[in-house]
């Protein structure tokens, strides 16, 4: 059981790492950032709940879903869908660095494009956005699999 200093803490804390890990996402393609850190920066706030609240707060607080107690953890639906995740972010990073071959440039080559916002008006956007979405999923597919397992023991 935890206390409600750690819950408290944990409902403040989260949303800031989970902007920062966006951000960081965000810049990736052109300073450091990336999916990675911002892959572990999302795991660690997810973490964090965990911690704080356990791992079928998800299930139960958010989702708002029924819980089979009768399964093992490997069967619970969240890990699956950790582990979907994981296998989706597989498929988006190497089919990244295969868009490239399709253009007829070398495996994992980026390209630039230009779009006009309304807010921000004109945002250069590299291709690499999609690898490091890849790299993101995997990374927060992989550790909160890992995570959630190896914490239910």
């Amino acid at each position: 059981m935890t206390t409600t200093i750690m819950r408290t803490t944990a409902r403040i804390v989260v949303p800031i790492i989970l902007v920062v890990a966006i951000s960081l996402f965000l810049q990736g393609h052109n300073m450091p950032g990336g999916g990675f850190i911002g892959g572990v920066l999302t795991v660690a706030a997810f973490t964090l709940i965990y911690v704080a609240y356990s791992l079928d707060y998800l299930e139960v607080g958010v989702l708002d879903r029924e819980v089979d107690y009768d399964r093992q953890i490997g069967e619970h639906r969240t890990v699956t869908a950790y582990r979907r995740l994981f296998k989706f972010g597989l498929v988006v990073t190497v089919g990244s660095g295969l868009a490239a071959l399709l253009f007829g440039e070398p495996f994992l080559s980026q390209g630039f494009a230009y779009f006009q916002f309304p807010l921000f008006g004109e945002v250069k956007i590299a291709s690499a956005i999609v690898f490091d979405l890849g790299i993101f999923c995997v990374v927060v597919g992989g550790l909160l699999t890992i995570f959630s397992v190896v914490g239910a023991e």
